[in-house]
This record gives C-alpha cells, sequence and structure tokens, in this order.
C-alpha cells in the first residue's frame, strides 16, 4: 500500500505539466548560444553562416523535428556557433545575438527565412555604397549595413529599436565572441563549409536534415 506521501508525490507528478526545454537558453564560455536541456543526452553543435543557402534549407528542414521534438523533449541540446564567411554574415550574426541567449534561436530563423529577400538587396547595396564604406570606421558600416540591406527592418519588426540594434552591432564583446568562433571553425577545426555538425563532439559529413537526424537516433540510442 502506498503511503500518503507517496500518493500525494505521485499526484503532483500526474499534474505537472512538462518541461519545454526550448525555453531555456544559455552563452557558453565560447560565446556559443546553447538552446534546450544542459543535460541532454545529445549536444548537437551547428557552424552556421547567415548568407549560406544550405544552412537556411537546414533550419527549414529540421525546424519543426528538432525544436518542437527532439529538444523540446530535452533529448538534445542545440548549440549554434558562427562561422563568418563576409561583412554581410558578420553583421546579421550580430543582430541575431541581439538581446538575451533565449532570443537568439528565433533570431537566427527569422532572419534565415527572410534570407531571400535581403540577401537580394546585397549586390546593389554594396555598388552602390561598397567605396564610400570602406573608408569608414567598422562600426559605421556594419550600421550602414544592416539598414541597407533590410536587416535593422526586419529586427525592429521582431521588437527591438534601432538603439538597441546599433549597440549590438558597435559592441566589442560582442563582435570579439563571433570573431573568435568563427576562428574556431575555420582554422583550428577547419570545417570543410556552412552548415557544419558535430554530435557529442564527433563531425558528420552532410548538410541536410535527412543526414543529421540520424547520427541523432544513433547517438540517443548509444545511451
Amino acid at each position: 500500500m502506498k503511503t500518503f506521501a507517496a500518493a500525494v508525490s505521485g499526484l503532483l507528478l500526474i499534474g505537472a505539466a512538462p518541461v519545454n526545454w526550448v525555453q531555456t537558453a544559455s552563452t557558453g564560455a565560447n560565446g556559443a548560444v546553447v538552446m534546450g536541456n544542459p543535460q541532454a543526452k545529445v549536444r548537437l553543435v551547428e557552424y552556421l553562416s547567415y548568407t549560406c543557402t544550405h544552412c537556411a534549407h537546414f533550419v527549414s528542414d529540421s525546424a519543426a523535428p528538432l525544436k518542437t521534438g527532439y529538444v523540446a523533449r530535452g533529448e538534445v541540446a542545440l548549440e549554434l556557433r558562427n562561422a563568418v564567411r563576409d561583412q554581410f554574415d558578420f553583421t546579421a550574426a550580430l543582430l541575431a545575438r541581439c538581446g538575451a541567449p533565449a532570443r537568439t534561436h528565433g533570431n537566427s530563423e527569422a532572419i534565415f527565412k527572410a534570407q531571400p529577400q535581403w540577401m537580394g538587396r546585397i549586390e546593389a547595396f554594396a555598388k552602390t555604397n561598397g567605396p564610400r564604406l570602406s573608408k569608414r570606421p567598422v562600426n559605421q558600416q556594419l550600421v550602414a549595413v544592416a539598414q541597407g540591406i533590410g536587416l535593422t527592418g526586419l529586427m525592429k519588426a521582431r521588437g527591438y529599436t534601432v538603439p538597441q540594434l546599433n549597440a549590438c552591432l558597435t559592441s566589442k564583446p560582442a563582435q570579439d565572441q563571433v570573431l573568435a568562433m568563427t576562428k574556431e571553425a575555420w582554422n583550428d577545426r577547419k570545417i570543410n563549409g556552412t552548415p557544419s555538425f558535430l554530435v557529442n563532439g564527433i563531425a558528420i559529413s552532410g548538410t541536410s536534415w535527412a543526414i543529421v537526424e540520424p547520427s541523432i537516433k544513433a547517438a540517443l540510442a548509444a545511451h
């Protein structure tokens, strides 16, 4: 026969809502933003570039099963590491990381979803403004790029103010973190391109969700 304490405990567990680990995020010592259960059996590291179309395809294909499935259940923690390729990518990376860590993944998804629009403005912007901007300080260049290709407007629609966005773009600590992750990706780990993935520290070959998910399942089964 159950004790009274055990019975009450059981009732509390039945009535408790399951934890949605998507709502948990933190920034690691390396600057990477991690979403999910810190004790998850699987750590999926994604090296990404915002000017990478394959990265956008991966986010689109994986969002539902990865975020609302594996991460939400606490089985997988998703770590985003920047591997910057150009000035436009750098600008997007700084904006994606603007605000609390809990906002980064949502910002990242929104930037990738709108990628055709803002990347479609790059060529004309660079042709018109490139020579003039190249003579300005880096911080002024980043602010001008964000405004000129539409990223500032995109982020304003997500609830940010222009002063907040400009502060994120010109933050030296934020810039240093993104550049340090970029160095680790290209120079130290020597990734072949973006997106690149690690599953529990092991590099996997492929850029699609169809290839990444089996590696996640195998890592979960190994525990």
